[in-house]
């Protein structure tokens, strides 16, 4: 066809010139068709066979991957074997959302669970005089709201994410279900709560019973304990609380807070920086805390 069109142009008189530039085109058009093929074919393998970004790896994985992931000490999924993991895990929608986002509003009456995966959050309540106490800190693997969900009652805190977090909304009636189907989930359930309450009755006795150095040291040795990671000087906390926060759980005035923090440099038993503290000699600090073996 295309030499039986080049003889019918060259017969009505077209230049050889023009014949030729009209063929190169040609060619210069099929090479630039096969070009953008193999990128296209050679895109879909790297896109196929890449290694995702680490931040979007959560998003990738699924149940029985995450049945495998080595939970932090104490949360509801360490406790739980991995067949029982995978069950949990497929009864929620995944959500993922920003820093500063309220999971669960203290004062709603609302009874959905929430399965932390991935992120920090801090556990809040107002006072009377309407400033914020910091309860708690839950991390993935935790799960939160159990309360509401169980006894329909309305939230008693207020969930806040510390950073970029991903989580699971459970309905009650599907974990309600979930208990019955794994008799020892729900013992596991009733073992976290009474761990809870411990914790909290423990920082009960320290408010009335400690001065405010102790209670300091205490809640650091603890925190080093739950969300402490070993850096170059020290055990590092990852977690980045304000002075009131940190006044708010030991239970004492920032001033207080801010003297403790300040004798504790001099000691040379913790660093700190702009929401981090660093415990230079965890040892000594859970000696000044009064501190068992056990408890730190």
């Amino acid at each position: 066809m295309r030499i039986g069109l080049m003889e019918l142009l060259l017969a009505v008189g077209w230049p050889p010139g023009v014949l030729l530039a009209l063929v190169i085109v040609q060619l210069a058009v099929a090479a630039a068709r096969r070009l953008r093929t193999s990128r296209y074919a050679q895109g879909r393998l790297r896109f196929d066979g890449c290694r995702w970004p680490r931040r979007m790896r959560p998003l990738m994985r699924g149940p029985a991957e995450l049945s495998d992931v080595t939970w932090p000490y104490g949360t509801f999924l360490q406790r739980l074997g991995p067949p029982v993991r995978i069950a949990l895990l497929e009864l929620g929608v995944r959500r993922r959302v920003p820093p500063g986002q309220i999971v669960i509003h203290e004062g709603v009456r609302e009874s959905h669970l929430v399965l932390l995966e991935e992120g920090l959050t801090k556990v809040t309540a107002t006072l009377p005089d309407g400033r914020s106490a910091l309860l708690a800190l839950r991390v993935g693997g935790d799960l939160v709201g159990e309360m509401s969900a169980l006894n329909d009652r309305p939230r008693s805190a207020s969930v806040t994410t510390c950073g970029p977090a991903t989580y699971r909304v459970i309905q009650p009636d599907r974990f309600k279900a979930f208990l019955k189907e794994y008799p020892d989930a729900a013992l596991e359930l009733a073992a976290m709560v009474s761990d809870r309450l411990r914790w909290s009755n423990r920082r009960r006795i320290d408010f009335t019973s400690y001065p405010v150095m102790i209670r300091v040291a205490r809640v650091v040795a603890e925190l080093c304990r739950t969300h402490g990671r070993q850096g170059r000087d020290g055990v590092v906390i990852d977690v980045r609380l304000t002075q009131p926060e940190l006044a708010s759980i030991c239970g004492a005035a920032e001033t207080s807070i801010q003297k403790a923090l300040r004798e504790l440099r001099t000691e040379s038993l913790v660093d700190t920086d702009y929401r981090r503290i660093t415990v230079r000699d965890l040892p000594r600090l859970r000696q000044l805390g009064e501190l068992e073996a056990e408890d730190g």
